[in-house]
């Protein structure tokens, strides 16, 4: 049990305005990521560097056939979160008891990929152990890095972005090349194309001066503007807006005074981080005081907002009204009145808007964030209070999704939360970290039990609950709530132990204080824990009088509607299909009445297998059919994987070799992201490997790799057609076939381990026992024994009939 949600910005960032020029630069990144594995664009803030590392990556996309993959680092800001972070980005859905990392780099080491690592300057550490540990653990990931500071790794090449170019402003226009020749007349347009800085300007002054363009009478005063901004995109992108207001030369004059301040009137030129302080001091100034407070508020919004958050933080709450007074000097900001200061903050260039799952959404740049949190902490207890409302918010809409997580719009729960993930665990760790406060980081991260269960966070969740139970002790219903949920996610990563442990703890706890909602939550863990570790008769006994109790008051439906599952499941590993159809068909209906699907799709994969055990095989494709669909439809991808191995038994059992090959080829591909060895269980291994000899015994072996190929080429929403509907799949690309078997496809005899095919293919490369140990940091014996198990296994007697079968297999 288990699944995932859908991957925001796994892909590259949308452009919403134009990328002007870098031309040179976009020549040399392409160059350097074709020769060096790890590139990192260093430079000031406001320079570009996330835009160009966007637009470079798109240019070499096609150069990596398991794709480009981009990781927003900005409104992360706990080290241990970053391989997460890239495991989240790159689609993997690991729930391994190995560490993040470990686990991170197994599943990509076969793929050949490009990942983004945006903002690095904050996460030195943590970015440069993870580029060095696909660096040293794989050889077709490449790492393109953006950040402030260089990650001091030897293999690290760096290239600096420097600002745009910026003409002479004092010089003959007439040497300007795209000037045409002869002199240029009053009011003649001019291209600005030989300078990005200027062609900056000029985009972005048409887009709130329709028809502004640069001409003979402008030229000089624009350039002479770029230059004093020292062409930082950002700092121009401010100052176009207030051409709203201002025409150039009035524009040019106030910047010169402001600057003439900074400088206590001396001609030294300004360094460039003030430089881009300066030109974003007076876009602060030209804010009214309420566009200044809600700026300086949203600074503690980590990731992108929509209205209802803007609201809820930065308006004062009710203590402003009842004698508290407001933010020194700045006034209040009423929850009306927030809309109206988002709107002037969107129309200053300061807030970015952006389509969201839900409508639209707003970000505040990194550089921009930074300097409202700046402001914001000037003013006395306002950061504190800020981030208390923020963190309050996010506990409201993380209850308000758990009350209506059994039924309706789970889809959309899903991709809200995840919208809101840099936010979510801003306020678990403002919650950890500032006094008084470490209860309601454990609330919060127990409300959210069915986000990091369902949704396929259970690493994250785990992490968070353990450093929230370690901050409290004391025996409170938020403990026995954590507890189990901590509990849940240990099994989740395969940690029975400690997962006993904590459900057991939750339940003497609940017990204790007499809360059954959560003494049955903690009797559910305890009983899956049961059935994942084969102990079906104990297991059958304890589903069997959760179910027969009913429903507790209090108890969340979902974990009731899961008790029905577990319950099915045991009664058809034990041969009970009769009595496992008629759980089924009780918790079906439950589900369907308050349109539920997450729990329904795994409701009808246990009908299928209940009708499987009666051999009923039409029937069990039908059922594992339509729990497929519902699966995509929540984009449950463990449930997926696990429904494709199922429907490919089936179709196997029902004599269509060609598309159960196909199937077991997306299978395959399916559990590369999630654990190739399928957790190491001994049914779900048992299934894949009859089903792989029963098909390569009824097709041989050319028919086989044809139609399994074909299935492990197919995206997801392909296959789950094809699994479904018959649509016979396209033969891949020799490129894409070549990427997706390498990746998916495990030894046909697939009893040997992970460790023994990697010691094969070394084997097959000649290389011999101690060269083997040297290369997988193992001790010599142990690669000597793991060589004698692959001759065991496979029946043969010499190290050349090893090289001979994987290069068969390959």
């Amino acid at each position: 049990m288990g699944g995932s949600a859908p991957r925001r910005d796994r892909h590259l960032p949308v452009e919403t305005t134009s990328f002007v020029d870098r031309r040179g630069e976009q020549t040399e990144g392409r160059e350097l990521l074709a020769k060096a594995r790890l590139v990192t664009l260093t430079g000031p803030g406001g320079v570009g560097k996330t835009r160009l590392a966007a637009r470079l990556a798109a240019r070499v996309e096609r150069a990596f056939p398991d794709g480009v993959r981009f990781v927003h680092l900005a409104g992360l800001h706990d080290p241990a979160l970053v391989p997460l972070a890239a495991a989240d980005a790159l689609g993997l859905h690991d729930h391994s008891a190995q560490p993040p990392l470990d686990a991170l780099v197994e599943q990509v080491r076969d793929r050949r990929l490009l990942l983004v690592l945006d903002n690095c300057e904050h996460l030195l550490q943590a970015c440069a152990e993870l580029a060095a540990a696909l660096l040293h653990g794989t050889t077709g990931v490449r790492v393109l890095a953006t950040s402030r500071h260089r990650l001091a790794l030897t293999e690290e090449h760096l290239m600096e972005v420097r600002p745009l170019p910026v003409p002479d402003p004092d010089g003959d226009l007439r040497a300007c090349p795209q000037t045409p020749a002869g002199a240029a007349t009053p009011g003649q347009a001019l291209t600005a194309d030989g300078y990005p800085a200027l062609a900056l300007f000029a985009d972005r002054a048409a887009a709130v001066v329709p028809g502004f363009r640069i001409t003979a009478d402008n030229w000089a005063a624009v350039a002479r503007l770029c230059r004093r901004l020292d062409g930082l995109p950002l700092a121009i992108e401010l100052a176009a807006v207030r051409m709203r207001v201002l025409g150039v030369e009035q524009l040019l004059e106030r910047l010169d005074d402001r600057y003439r301040l900074l400088t206590a009137g001396s001609s030294a030129a300004l360094p460039r981080h003030q430089t881009l302080r300066a030109a974003v001091d007076w876009s602060h100034e030209l804010c009214t005081r309420q566009e200044q407070l809600v700026w300086a508020r949203a600074s503690v919004l980590a990731g992108g907002f929509d209205l209802e958050t803007a609201e809820a933080v930065c308006a004062d709450d009710e203590r402003s009204e009842m004698g508290v007074p407001p933010a020194r000097g700045w006034g209040r900001v009423r929850p009306h009145e927030v809309l109206e200061a988002v709107a002037g903050l969107v129309d200053k260039s300061v807030l970015g808007r952006e389509t969201g799952p839900d409508g639209v959404r707003y970000r505040l740049l990194d550089t921009l964030r930074h300097y409202g949190l700046d402001r914001l902490r000037q003013l006395e207890g306002e950061e504190d209070a800020t981030r208390r409302r923020q963190r309050d918010w996010m506990q409201r809409r993380a209850a308000d999704c758990e009350r209506a997580w059994f039924g309706p719009g789970q889809r959309e729960t899903v991709a809200r939360l995840r919208a809101d993930q840099d936010n979510l665990r801003a306020a678990l760790d403002f919650s950890l970290t500032a006094p008084g406060e470490r209860l309601a980081a454990l609330r919060l991260a127990g409300t959210l039990w069915f986000y990091w269960h369902a949704c396929g966070a259970p690493r994250e969740g785990r992490y968070w609950l353990e450093r929230a139970l370690d901050a409290n002790p004391e025996p409170t219903g938020e403990r026995a709530r954590g507890l189990w949920v901590a509990g849940l996610l240990a099994a989740a990563t395969q940690d029975m132990t400690g997962g006993l442990r904590r459900a057991r703890d939750a339940h003497a706890l609940a017990e204790h204080l007499g809360d059954k909602a959560e003494a049955a939550h903690a009797a559910y863990v305890i009983g899956v824990i049961r059935l994942f570790s084969n102990e079906l008769p104990a297991a059958l006994d304890h589903f069997e009088t959760s179910v027969a109790r009913g429903l507790v008051p209090g108890q969340h439906l979902s974990l009731h509607g899961l008790d029905q599952v577990e319950l099915a499941c045991a009664l058809g590993f034990l041969g009970q299909a009769d009595r496992a159809v008629e759980v089924c068909e009780h918790a079906r209906r439950l589900c369907e009445e308050h349109g539920e699907e997450w729990v329904r799709s795994y409701v009808l994969r246990m009908l299928a297998l209940a009708h499987t055990v009666k051999k009923d095989w039409d029937e069990a494709g039908r059922h594992a059919r339509e729990a497929l669909r519902l699966k995509l439809d929540v984009n449950d991808v463990t449930g997926i994987a696990l429904t494709l191995d199922l429907l490919a038994h089936i179709a196997t059992r029902a004599g269509a070799h060609e598309h159960a090959a196909a199937l077991l080829g997306g299978a395959d591909r399916t559990w590369a992201d999630i654990d190739r060895d399928r957790w190491g269980s001994t049914h779900l291994g048992a299934i894949r490997r009859a089903g792989g000899e029963r098909t390569l015994a009824a097709l041989g072996q050319a028919a086989f790799e044809q139609s399994y190929d074909k299935g492990g080429a197919l995206g997801l929403a392909e296959l789950v057609a094809y699994a479904t509907e018959g649509d016979e799949p396209q033969r891949p690309t020799p490129a894409k076939e070549t990427s997706a078997r390498r990746r998916s496809r495990p030894p046909q005899d697939s009893t040997l381990t992970r460790r023994e095919t990697e010691v094969a293919e070394l084997v097959a490369q000649g290389l011999a026992n101690q060269q083997i140990a040297d290369r997988l940091v193992i001790a010599r014996r142990t690669a000597e024994g793991h060589v004698e198990r692959i001759l065991s296994k496979l029946g043969f007697s010499n190290r050349s009939q090893i090289a001979a079968w994987v290069t068969a297999q390959n």
